[in-house]
């Protein structure tokens, strides 16, 4: 029986594209935007950020040098964060899970961008019993390291944890884990792929 749902946020409760944030960025720096991307978020930096051991404060002083970007820190961050937009089906879908599931938000994310969608999706991320993004846990997804931190917040057993994520390199991790993983596509198909795997969705 399920008792606790783990969703991930990037490209299910909201959609994201570092596109938005390179394409602002652009004016600022005599790279391509290829380029500029790959410094940006491509190697051991982006990474070293999402799983906590960078700060922000740091992560930013490297990439304004990495990307020849001629932008204060604070604009750097004003166009770096501005990447989200909702996805109505899973938001509208999570209402109707409290308060029959413990909701536990898991996802791979830096500081910087977590304050951004933390404040910008406050009243759906309120439905929220615990949120879990990697740059607290120490570890991104699909480590198992990550499952292991986040499963201390289920308040349940790993097989009654249902994990709702769109990449499936991350749902066979969760499977690995213990959780009952599952692919989120953006079709419209998420309510019927939870009901097909014993969640009762309620009808506010």
């Amino acid at each position: 029986m399920i008792r606790t749902i783990f969703f991930d946020f990037g490209n299910v409760i909201a959609f994201f594209d570092h596109g938005r944030a390179v394409a602002k960025l652009a004016g600022y720096t005599d790279m391509n935007p290829v380029e500029l991307a790959l410094a940006l978020y491509g190697g051991p930096l982006a990474d070293d950020y999402e799983c906590g051991t960078l700060s922000t404060a740091e992560y930013v002083r490297v990439a304004l040098l990495n990307g020849r970007l001629t932008c204060t820190a604070v604009e750097f961050l004003a166009c770096y964060d501005d990447i989200f937009w909702p996805n109505p089906e899973v938001i509208n879908l999570i209402p109707k899970l409290k308060p029959r599931y413990r909701l536990v938000l898991a996802s791979n994310t830096n500081e910087a961008h977590y304050r951004r969608y933390t404040r910008d999706f406050a009243e759906i991320l309120a439905h929220f019993d615990h949120l879990v993004p990697s740059h607290h846990a120490g570890c991104r997804k699909p480590h198992p390291e990550f499952f292991a931190y986040a499963k201390q917040f289920a308040y349940a057993d790993p097989g009654d944890c249902l994990f709702v994520d769109d990449l499936p390199v991350n749902v066979e991790a969760a499977n690995r884990a213990g959780l009952c993983g599952l692919t989120y596509a953006a079709d419209g198909t998420l309510a019927q792929k939870l009901g097909a795997a014993g969640v009762e969705i309620g009808t506010t």
